[in-house]
């Protein structure tokens, strides 16, 4: 016996929401949209012309398609036409691909995401999914949409306008020579100007027309021969200038869309050129991409922004003003990986905005090894003394205080040393182990006073209980976001181009892994104290390991027991 089934008989149409689940995740997509206030979807609004589709529900369903892993503007078409979920979210309507992408580029769904964002945080911190104490932050580099061979490197942009202003220069000295142009009024003996390459091209198109006119006029065949012989070279040059012209205007031009970049893409020209980690073993290549800068807390992202420096340090201060301005206050406590420290930052941290960092340098952990501790051609061992003010080398040989030095970065950042001299390191021993300088130079040494201050007190808060907890949330807080995002939700290159139009694509894909952990955990598919559960199933299983290894080397100490094992 069978259910009725029977394919000509009428159905009519029922509410769409009667076919979702309980916790469906489109009912948290329209619940977060719907909390967006009306005054945000002002400026989408039209006076004259066909009415358009809501902004509300076109947010919506473009929310939903991503949290499914459905990035395409043709495929989010079609699951208008089949998802039950998004039919819900549309109520009937099926807006085209084209309206789909026009929307998601568009400048001012900009603030809607961020208005998405903010909503979001303080219905976490209503339910208290999140503590508000610390914020973690980490970067994650991410393909752009640019073939990776359309690569333009600044050095080689400088090193061909080099050459250009070498050769236009030799050559026009050769015009004048040869007296085949008069002279014209430079600005500067050092480069022709676009402007005076144009004038150089204006004199040789008279001395060409002179010659034409000449040959025309000209009735022995002989001398025409000839005048067109004397033509050939300013030809020639009038070629040459011409494409001068055109190569100095593009050199010009490469080096306004650098920037402080050493390289774009000639497909997304705000696209930059960076390492990626294509695999588990690191072996990458160079293709252009963006470096996605994120805040998290609980593992929800949210703040984000999008930058061109390949590296985090760069991008630490930036981020921090855009957190601030558009998404929320920072809280007591800055968590942060190695790559993010530096005198800069930990400045910018503590003086600007009376806040705590909780942020490793390069060599926190290097320090702590006993090869590092015992090295004694460490200078970081080398004993100092306060009353004399001098430092001792290995060979018992004083470094005295000589002068102070400033350097300035090419970011306008200053540093400031104390710089101190052995007294002579002539006849030293250790020398070809102690220093690199030229014989005749004695050993000198660069104390930064700020930065030493600033390590003793980093080393100091993450010795503390309270503060080195919470530093050791990191790995398990923001590292999962980038997992979610490129493993379980298969975003890993964008589908647009341009920074601005970039940054809203971020937007959406962060916004669906928030949307999708937080269905899991309304669904009970992530239990809220699972943290506690890891934490503590991972001690067993070290203490397992160890006891294990402790009995092993009891075992592998006593010979006999292997021969009765053995017989």
């Amino acid at each position: 016996m069978f259910k009725h089934y029977n394919m000509n008989q009428v159905v009519l149409p029922l509410d769409m929401e009667m076919k979702l689940d309980k916790n469906d995740i489109a009912y948290a997509v329209n619940e977060l949209t719907e909390s967006i206030p009306d005054e945000a979807f002002a400026s989408f609004s039209r006076a004259t012309g066909c009415p358009a589709y809501h902004p509300r529900m076109m947010l919506k369903i473009i929310l939903c398609a991503y949290t499914q892993s459905v990035f395409s503007g043709r495929k989010i078409e079609s699951l208008l036409k089949d998802s039950v979920r998004m039919m819900w979210l549309a109520q009937g309507y099926e807006p085209s691909y084209r309206t789909i992408n026009r929307f998601r580029v568009h400048p001012e769904v900009k603030e809607l995401l961020r208005q998405c964002f903010v909503q979001f945080r303080c219905k976490l911190v209503e339910e208290k999914q999140i503590e508000e104490e610390a914020i973690f932050i980490d970067g994650t580099k991410l393909e752009a949409n640019a073939n990776k061979y359309t690569f333009v490197w600044k050095k080689s942009v400088e090193r061909y306008s080099a050459g250009l202003v070498e050769r236009s220069n030799r050559m026009y000295e050769e015009l004048l020579e040869k007296e085949i142009i008069p002279e014209i009024k430079r600005e500067s003996s050092d480069e022709l100007s676009e402007q005076e390459l144009s004038s150089i091209i204006e004199r040789l198109d008279e001395t060409v027309q002179a010659y034409d006119e000449k040959i025309e006029s000209t009735e022995d065949a002989a001398a025409r021969k000839e005048l067109r012989s004397e033509r050939k070279e300013p030809k020639q040059y009038r070629k040459q200038f011409r494409d001068f012209v055109e190569r100095k205007e593009k050199y010009r031009t490469d080096m306004e869309i650098f920037g402080n970049r050493n390289s774009y893409s000639k497909t997304d020209h705000d696209a930059t050129f960076m390492r990626m980690k294509d695999d588990h073993m690191k072996n990458g290549q160079l293709k252009a991409g963006y470096n996605i800068q994120v805040a998290t807390e609980g593992q929800y992202a949210l703040a984000y922004d999008i930058f061109p420096n390949p590296t985090d340090t760069r991008t630490f201060i930036p981020f921090l003003n855009t957190i601030e301005k558009h998404f929320f206050e920072l809280p007591e406590y800055i968590v942060a990986d190695a790559g993010y420290g530096s005198e800069q930052n930990y400045m910018d941290v503590v003086e600007n905005r009376g806040c705590t960092p909780l942020i490793t340098y390069n060599q926190y952990r290097k320090e702590k090894k006993r090869k590092f501790k015992d090295d004694p051609f460490n200078t970081a061992n080398w004993a100092y003394d306060e009353e004399a003010g001098t430092f001792t080398c290995p060979n018992g040989r004083r470094l005295w205080f000589s002068h102070t030095s400033s350097r300035k970065d090419r970011y306008g950042f200053v540093r400031h040393f104390k710089v101190y001299e052995c007294e002579d390191c002539s006849d030293c021993p250790l020398r070809a182990q102690c220093t690199k300088a030229k014989e005749g130079s004695n050993r000198r040494l660069y104390i930064n006073e700020t930065w030493e201050h600033q390590k003793a007190y980093i080393r100091e808060k993450l010795s503390e209980e309270k503060t080195g907890e919470i530093y050791g949330k990191r790995k398990i807080d923001v590292e999962p976001v980038f997992g979610f995002l490129k493993a379980n939700l298969a975003f890993t290159r964008f589908s647009v181009r341009g920074k601005e139009r970039v940054k809203n694509e971020m937007g959406f894909v962060l916004m669906a892994v928030n949307l999708r952990k937080y269905t899991a955990m309304e669904n009970g598919q992530i239990p809220h104290n699972q943290k506690g559960k890891d934490k503590k199933a991972f001690d067993h299983q070290k203490t397992a390991i160890k006891c294990f290894f402790f009995h092993l080397r009891l075992v592998m100490s006593q010979p006999h027991f292997l021969l009765t094992a053995y017989c």
